[in-house]
């Protein structure tokens, strides 16, 4: 009976989700569903990557909490678009909680949508929200174990991005390792070797991300 359940929500929000994708479409908008564990660096990589492309695209983001505003205020002095939602004890967004918030942007105004989901390395990836691919962060100090003890959320993942590369030197983890593994889950994963920090490696995720936009516009 659990395993009916939880099939029939999962395919519910699928529909729900497909109908976003075509709200999406109408526009050409390139939406991301960012997921990570909490603290890996998502609002870091926002950030940085608001910096880098807000004078090429017009950029919006849905924000995901259980609780607390301070990613969406953080997102919000860079002076874009940015709704928040408090999920309020869920572990992930779905399509329908993404919904709720379109009143509060105008599509046809972006080139890229970028939701951050409630950090955690499970629940998101099981559900769709109607984005064009999903991204995920996994940060060095996680180590190299976490894509065979998560690996729907490897699976599901268009783009990896390692993050706090500038770690490594301090810590008993391999980040060619990390990779071997993860590409073991998913060897389709695109991944970038990235610090926040730093800066290194950033510079070809923005390269790869304005790509993947302009190709959007013009499908």
């Amino acid at each position: 009976m659990k395993i009916s359940v939880v099939k029939n929500i999962l395919e519910a929000n699928d529909r729900i989700a497909q109908e976003n994708r075509a709200i999406f479409d109408e526009s050409n908008l390139l939406v991301i569903n960012l997921m990570s564990s909490p603290g890996a660096g998502k609002t870091s990589l926002l950030e940085k990557t608001i910096d880098a492309l807000k004078n090429d695209f017009q950029i919006g983001v849905i924000e995901g909490d259980i609780q607390s505003s301070q990613d969406a205020e953080r997102i919000a002095r860079k002076e874009i678009p940015v709704v928040q939602i408090n999920t309020g004890g869920a572990c992930h967004l779905d399509g329908n909680m993404i919904r709720d918030t379109f009143k509060e942007f105008v599509f046809d105004d972006l080139d890229l949508l970028v939701v951050e989901n409630v950090g955690n390395l499970v629940c998101p990836a099981e559900f769709k929200v109607g984005e064009d691919f999903k991204a995920m962060i996994l940060s060095v100090p996680e180590g190299e174990d976490k894509p065979a003890k998560y690996p729907l959320m490897f699976h599901e993942s268009k783009v990896l991005l390692i993050n706090k590369i500038d770690l490594a030197p301090y810590l008993d983890c391999s980040v060619e390792d990390m990779k071997k593994e993860a590409l073991k889950v998913n060897p389709h994963l695109t991944i970038f070797e990235v610090s926040c920090k730093t800066g290194e490696g950033l510079d070809s995720w923005y390269a790869w991300l304005k790509d993947a936009v302009n190709n959007r516009k013009s499908a």
